[in-house]
Protein backbone atom coordinates (compact mmCIF):
# COMPACT_ATOMS: atom_id res chain seq x y z
CA UNK A 1 0.00 0.00 0.00
CA UNK A 2 0.84 3.49 -0.86
CA UNK A 3 2.95 5.16 2.40
CA UNK A 4 -0.11 7.26 3.04
CA UNK A 5 -2.85 4.57 3.46
CA UNK A 6 -2.51 3.32 6.99
CA UNK A 7 -3.27 -0.45 6.88
CA UNK A 8 -4.33 -1.86 10.78
CA UNK A 9 -3.58 -5.44 12.41
CA UNK A 10 -7.07 -6.58 13.90
CA UNK A 11 -6.24 -10.20 13.31
CA UNK A 12 -8.45 -12.02 11.36
CA UNK A 13 -9.90 -8.95 9.66
CA UNK A 14 -8.81 -8.63 6.28
CA UNK A 15 -9.86 -4.94 4.92
CA UNK A 16 -9.31 -2.49 8.04
CA UNK A 17 -7.74 0.27 7.54
CA UNK A 18 -7.63 4.45 8.69
CA UNK A 19 -8.96 7.30 6.88
CA UNK A 20 -6.11 9.34 8.14
CA UNK A 21 -2.88 9.97 6.06
CA UNK A 22 -4.82 10.56 2.73
CA UNK A 23 -3.63 13.74 0.85
CA UNK A 24 -6.26 16.64 0.47
CA UNK A 25 -6.37 19.47 -2.27
CA UNK A 26 -4.73 22.00 -0.36
CA UNK A 27 -1.92 20.34 1.06
CA UNK A 28 -2.81 18.98 4.30
CA UNK A 29 -3.51 15.05 4.97
CA UNK A 30 -6.59 13.73 6.65
CA UNK A 31 -6.58 13.19 10.58
CA UNK A 32 -5.57 9.49 11.76
CA UNK A 33 -7.12 8.06 15.11
CA UNK A 34 -10.45 9.07 14.40
CA UNK A 35 -12.15 6.99 11.51
CA UNK A 36 -11.78 3.61 10.71
CA UNK A 37 -12.80 0.97 7.99
CA UNK A 38 -12.86 -2.66 8.13
CA UNK A 39 -14.72 -5.73 7.22
CA UNK A 40 -17.18 -8.26 9.59
CA UNK A 41 -15.90 -7.90 13.22
CA UNK A 42 -17.46 -11.50 13.71
CA UNK A 43 -14.11 -12.24 12.18
CA UNK A 44 -11.98 -11.27 15.10
CA UNK A 45 -10.14 -13.59 16.96
CA UNK A 46 -9.48 -12.81 20.87
CA UNK A 47 -5.94 -11.47 20.20
CA UNK A 48 -8.40 -9.20 17.26
CA UNK A 49 -10.44 -8.30 19.97
CA UNK A 50 -7.77 -7.33 21.96
CA UNK A 51 -6.09 -5.22 19.75
CA UNK A 52 -9.18 -3.43 18.98
CA UNK A 53 -9.53 -2.77 22.56
CA UNK A 54 -6.28 -1.36 23.42
CA UNK A 55 -6.70 0.96 19.72
CA UNK A 56 -9.40 2.54 22.22
CA UNK A 57 -12.51 2.46 19.88
CA UNK A 58 -15.21 4.12 21.56
CA UNK A 59 -18.03 3.31 18.96
CA UNK A 60 -18.74 0.57 16.01
CA UNK A 61 -21.19 1.50 13.20
CA UNK A 62 -22.14 -1.77 11.57
CA UNK A 63 -23.50 -0.97 8.50
CA UNK A 64 -25.04 -4.91 7.37
CA UNK A 65 -28.76 -6.07 7.15
CA UNK A 66 -30.65 -7.22 10.31
CA UNK A 67 -30.06 -10.80 8.67
CA UNK A 68 -26.46 -10.76 8.06
CA UNK A 69 -26.10 -9.38 12.04
CA UNK A 70 -28.45 -12.37 13.36
CA UNK A 71 -26.13 -15.10 11.16
CA UNK A 72 -22.80 -13.25 12.67
CA UNK A 73 -23.41 -11.72 15.99
CA UNK A 74 -21.10 -8.85 16.23
CA UNK A 75 -18.65 -9.62 19.34
CA UNK A 76 -17.66 -6.39 20.22
CA UNK A 77 -20.15 -6.42 23.51
CA UNK A 78 -17.31 -7.95 24.89
CA UNK A 79 -15.32 -5.07 25.24
CA UNK A 80 -16.47 -2.37 28.10
CA UNK A 81 -17.32 0.79 27.33
CA UNK A 82 -17.51 0.60 23.47
CA UNK A 83 -20.69 1.89 22.08
CA UNK A 84 -22.42 -0.43 19.32
CA UNK A 85 -25.05 0.62 16.64
CA UNK A 86 -26.81 -1.41 14.00
CA UNK A 87 -27.78 1.25 10.98
CA UNK A 88 -28.25 -1.72 7.71
CA UNK A 89 -27.37 1.15 4.88
CA UNK A 90 -29.03 -0.86 2.22
CA UNK A 91 -32.53 -0.94 3.23
CA UNK A 92 -33.99 -2.91 5.80
CA UNK A 93 -33.45 -6.43 3.36
CA UNK A 94 -31.59 -7.50 0.53
CA UNK A 95 -34.82 -7.81 -0.98
CA UNK A 96 -35.86 -4.91 -0.35
CA UNK A 97 -32.52 -3.23 -1.56
CA UNK A 98 -32.71 -4.98 -5.06
CA UNK A 99 -36.59 -3.70 -5.33
CA UNK A 100 -34.86 -0.09 -5.07
CA UNK A 101 -31.35 0.02 -6.68
CA UNK A 102 -32.21 -2.49 -9.44
CA UNK A 103 -29.46 -4.23 -11.16
CA UNK A 104 -26.88 -1.80 -11.76
CA UNK A 105 -22.62 -1.95 -13.04
CA UNK A 106 -20.15 -1.53 -10.23
CA UNK A 107 -19.25 1.40 -11.68
CA UNK A 108 -22.55 2.98 -11.42
CA UNK A 109 -23.03 1.26 -7.49
CA UNK A 110 -22.11 4.44 -5.49
CA UNK A 111 -24.68 6.53 -7.68
CA UNK A 112 -27.89 4.24 -7.08
CA UNK A 113 -26.76 3.91 -3.36
CA UNK A 114 -26.68 7.67 -3.16
CA UNK A 115 -30.01 8.24 -5.06
CA UNK A 116 -32.05 4.90 -3.21
CA UNK A 117 -31.37 5.19 0.35
CA UNK A 118 -30.97 8.84 1.77
CA UNK A 119 -32.60 8.08 4.94
CA UNK A 120 -30.23 5.42 5.39
CA UNK A 121 -27.41 7.34 4.52
CA UNK A 122 -28.98 10.26 6.86
CA UNK A 123 -28.78 8.01 9.83
CA UNK A 124 -25.66 6.13 9.26
CA UNK A 125 -23.93 9.62 8.99
CA UNK A 126 -25.55 11.11 11.92
CA UNK A 127 -24.51 8.25 14.25
CA UNK A 128 -21.10 9.08 13.08
CA UNK A 129 -21.71 12.95 13.64
CA UNK A 130 -23.07 12.30 17.07
CA UNK A 131 -20.66 10.14 18.46
CA UNK A 132 -17.65 10.55 20.65
CA UNK A 133 -14.47 12.32 19.78
CA UNK A 134 -12.70 9.16 20.06
CA UNK A 135 -11.82 6.34 17.25
CA UNK A 136 -15.22 4.99 15.27
CA UNK A 137 -15.19 2.56 13.46
CA UNK A 138 -17.73 1.20 10.84
CA UNK A 139 -17.92 -2.23 8.96
CA UNK A 140 -19.94 -4.16 6.50
CA UNK A 141 -19.24 -7.93 5.59
CA UNK A 142 -16.31 -7.31 3.07
CA UNK A 143 -15.73 -4.13 4.48
CA UNK A 144 -15.71 -3.11 0.82
CA UNK A 145 -18.73 -1.37 -1.15
CA UNK A 146 -21.12 -0.11 1.41
CA UNK A 147 -18.14 0.50 3.78
CA UNK A 148 -16.23 1.74 1.29
CA UNK A 149 -19.39 4.40 0.26
CA UNK A 150 -19.60 6.05 3.56
CA UNK A 151 -15.62 5.85 3.70
CA UNK A 152 -16.06 7.81 0.23
CA UNK A 153 -18.67 10.26 1.41
CA UNK A 154 -16.30 11.36 4.11
CA UNK A 155 -13.00 11.66 2.58
CA UNK A 156 -15.02 13.93 -0.40
CA UNK A 157 -16.24 15.78 2.86
CA UNK A 158 -12.25 16.08 4.42
CA UNK A 159 -11.48 17.71 0.91
CA UNK A 160 -9.23 14.53 0.03
CA UNK A 161 -8.06 14.72 -3.44
CA UNK A 162 -10.06 12.68 -5.82
CA UNK A 163 -7.44 9.93 -6.84
CA UNK A 164 -6.47 8.84 -2.53
CA UNK A 165 -10.62 8.27 -2.44
CA UNK A 166 -10.50 5.94 -5.55
CA UNK A 167 -7.47 4.27 -4.34
CA UNK A 168 -9.05 4.25 -0.69
CA UNK A 169 -12.16 1.77 -2.02
CA UNK A 170 -10.33 0.21 -4.64
CA UNK A 171 -7.49 -1.37 -1.97
CA UNK A 172 -10.33 -3.43 -1.23
CA UNK A 173 -9.48 -5.81 -4.15
CA UNK A 174 -6.09 -6.45 -3.32
CA UNK A 175 -7.11 -7.15 0.74
CA UNK A 176 -9.68 -9.41 -0.01
CA UNK A 177 -8.67 -11.49 -3.31
CA UNK A 178 -6.32 -13.63 -1.90
CA UNK A 179 -7.49 -14.73 1.17
CA UNK A 180 -11.20 -15.22 -0.98
CA UNK A 181 -9.68 -17.26 -3.14
CA UNK A 182 -8.70 -19.54 -0.36
CA UNK A 183 -11.63 -19.40 1.60
CA UNK A 184 -14.12 -20.08 -0.92
CA UNK A 185 -11.94 -22.01 -2.91
CA UNK A 186 -14.72 -24.64 -4.13
CA UNK A 187 -16.65 -21.91 -5.45
CA UNK A 188 -16.35 -20.02 -8.76
CA UNK A 189 -12.56 -18.73 -9.34
CA UNK A 190 -13.98 -15.73 -11.61
CA UNK A 191 -17.09 -14.97 -10.02
CA UNK A 192 -14.62 -14.78 -7.05
CA UNK A 193 -12.49 -12.19 -8.45
CA UNK A 194 -15.37 -10.52 -10.16
CA UNK A 195 -17.15 -10.36 -6.10
CA UNK A 196 -14.31 -8.35 -4.92
CA UNK A 197 -13.23 -6.14 -7.73
CA UNK A 198 -13.40 -2.43 -6.35
CA UNK A 199 -13.11 -0.22 -9.57
CA UNK A 200 -12.13 2.95 -8.89
CA UNK A 201 -13.95 4.23 -11.71
CA UNK A 202 -16.66 3.87 -9.39
CA UNK A 203 -15.24 7.18 -6.75
CA UNK A 204 -14.91 9.24 -9.59
CA UNK A 205 -18.78 8.79 -11.40
CA UNK A 206 -19.89 9.00 -7.53
CA UNK A 207 -17.62 12.30 -7.36
CA UNK A 208 -19.29 13.27 -11.10
CA UNK A 209 -22.89 12.56 -9.48
CA UNK A 210 -22.09 14.75 -6.27
CA UNK A 211 -20.88 17.64 -8.46
CA UNK A 212 -23.77 17.30 -10.37
CA UNK A 213 -25.63 17.67 -7.12
CA UNK A 214 -24.13 20.61 -6.01
CA UNK A 215 -21.83 19.24 -4.14
CA UNK A 216 -21.29 17.03 -1.09
CA UNK A 217 -22.06 19.64 1.31
CA UNK A 218 -25.10 20.07 -0.52
CA UNK A 219 -26.17 17.00 -1.01
CA UNK A 220 -25.49 15.98 3.09
CA UNK A 221 -28.02 19.11 3.31
CA UNK A 222 -30.77 17.55 1.09
CA UNK A 223 -30.54 14.50 3.07
CA UNK A 224 -31.32 15.79 6.50
CA UNK A 225 -28.02 16.27 7.41
CA UNK A 226 -27.56 19.66 9.85
CA UNK A 227 -24.86 22.37 9.39
CA UNK A 228 -23.40 21.49 12.93
CA UNK A 229 -23.43 17.51 11.85
CA UNK A 230 -21.85 18.11 8.55
CA UNK A 231 -19.05 20.26 10.75
CA UNK A 232 -18.61 17.18 13.12
CA UNK A 233 -18.03 14.65 9.91
CA UNK A 234 -15.31 17.33 8.19
CA UNK A 235 -14.10 17.97 11.87
CA UNK A 236 -13.47 14.16 12.28
CA UNK A 237 -10.67 14.02 9.57
CA UNK A 238 -9.78 17.94 9.44
CA UNK A 239 -8.95 20.53 11.91
CA UNK A 240 -10.18 23.08 9.90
Amino acid sequence: MDDWRHSLEFPALLNARDLGGHPTVDGAVTRRGSLLRSDDLAQLTAEGLRALADYRVETVLDLRWPEEIALQPSPVSRIPGLRYLPVSLLADSPDRWRALGGECAKERWQCAVLEHVQPQLRQALGVIAAAPAGPLLFHCVAGKDRTGLIAALLLTLADAVPEAIAADYAASTECLREAYLVRYADGDRAAIIEAVRCPEEGVYNMLAWLDAAGGVRAYLRRIGLSAAEIARLRGRLRTA
